[in-house]
């Protein structure tokens, strides 16, 4: 009996994906383990493996295709011993459908060490094909930038990390039609990738669907920076940075604030029992939250190491879905780039952002006299379906307190 091979969902919010490339051929020998191919998921590359044995008979979309429905038909083997015959009635015709016969697992973009059948040697481009290496394709990806048009500097001309790096894209003037005014600027266009698709549907849905309402605190940060600088005196082993602090004193006020932990549901609300943070890094082509899961219940130097192991994994493009899905709540920092203040946008379906701005020296008045402190401006985005005025000014009154008095949350 034939097995299937359908698209897969290789992450929470993926409709559609890009088959980026195959890895097999038709004819070929696979085991389980085998890597069947690339595809390109609104979050990363993403390795295609099988669990299945067989021989690939028949592939039915090929490499490059966009927007490739998850459920839909990809590919066929056929069992050992079984003949040709039984893919006369196959055809990509009716693959919606989202039962999948053949398992298969997601793993992040990395050699392949356990698959018996590897991709063949490069050989020299010909007609409309690029060979380029699958780090190379999702930087020019994330870049906007179309693969053939970059030089290769590779194996038999293979593009590889640096091309792409290194390739300087020549902008090209597009008319803005005949009835357009004298003088326009000339613009180019970039073709947008996975990432940002889903980031502007979903961010757009947020904005629209959720109702949203901020509230904002001056946070003062004396004691904290002369704590950090003094658990940083400590060892060479670790360096806590400020927003190690904003994690833990997040994840301790959402406890503290229960009715803030919180997610709407419609006809229900669900309550959580533990502080899984989101915090938002930056990459080529948009932002990631990877998720600190039970935050409450770790140190700041923990805290800390799985805070930069989480960011360079998803800076390298090899988060897996685990480690981004989730969350009861996001912080998105940006103090360190200037920003003094702003307001965030709520990532659905939690509940509030703290949206973090650099800390700047102010003069403050205490006990009636004017004195320079460090200064935090934050503001929390809230659901309002979810999250009442009072419960929000609760929350945010929690974290300014563990901020400007840390010792507290060691108790």
């Amino acid at each position: 009996m034939t097995i299937e091979i359908r698209m897969p969902a290789l992450s929470p919010t993926m409709e559609k994906g890009t088959l980026a490339k195959w890895l097999v051929a038709e004819g070929d020998i696979v085991e389980s383990g085998t890597i069947l191919a690339e595809i390109e998921t609104d979050k990363a590359t993403m390795e295609y493996e099988s669990i299945d044995d067989g021989v690939v008979g028949k592939i039915l979309v090929p490499e490059g295709t966009e927007d490739v429905a998850v459920g839909t038909l990809i590919a066929v083997l056929l069992e050992d011993g079984e003949e040709a015959a039984a893919l006369e009635n196959i055809s990509s015709e009716a693959t919606s459908e989202k039962t999948e016969t053949s398992v298969a697992v997601a793993t992040p973009e990395a050699p392949a060490v356990k698959a018996p059948v590897a991709a063949p040697d490069p050989v020299p481009p010909t007609g409309n094909r690029v060979f380029s290496s699958p780090l190379a394709r999702r930087i020019a990806a994330n870049k906007g930038i179309d693969i053939a048009d970059i030089p290769g500097s590779g194996p038999h001309g293979r593009v590889i990390k640096r091309d792409v790096e290194g390739f300087v894209p020549v902008a090209k003037a597009v008319s803005a039609g005949p009835a357009a005014a004298e003088g326009d600027a000339p613009y180019t266009e970039v073709k947008l990738g996975n990432m940002r698709k889903t980031i502007a549907k979903r961010l757009t849905e947020s904005k629209q669907t959720v109702p949203h309402f901020y509230l904002g605190v001056d946070i003062e940060l004396d004691n904290l920076l002369a704590a950090r600088k003094e658990l940083n005196n400590l060892s060479d082993a670790y360096k806590i940075s400020v927003n190690d602090f904003i994690i833990r004193a997040s994840a301790l006020a959402l406890i503290k604030v229960p009715e803030a932990n919180v997610q709407f549901g419609g006809d229900v609300m669900r309550h959580y029992g533990r502080a899984d943070i989101s915090v938002a890094v930056a990459i080529p082509g948009g932002l990631i939250t990877p998720v600190i899961r039970g935050a409450e219940l770790k140190g700041l130097r923990q805290i800390s190491d799985e805070t930069k192991m989480l960011a360079k994994k998803a800076r390298d493009g090899k988060l897996m879905p685990e480690e981004y899905s989730g969350g009861t709540f996001s912080i998105s920092n940006l103090g360190m780039m200037g920003i003094k203040q702003f307001q965030a946008v709520i990532n659905p379906p939690q509940a509030a952002i703290l949206a973090v701005g650099s800390g700047e020296q102010r003069a403050v008045i205490k006990d009636g006299k004017v004195t320079a402190a460090t200064v935090m401006s934050v503001n929390l985005a809230c659901d309002h379906r979810a999250i009442d005025g009072a419960v929000g000014a609760e929350f945010l009154g929690a974290i300014k307190t563990f901020l400007e008095h840390p010792s507290t949350m060691l108790l």
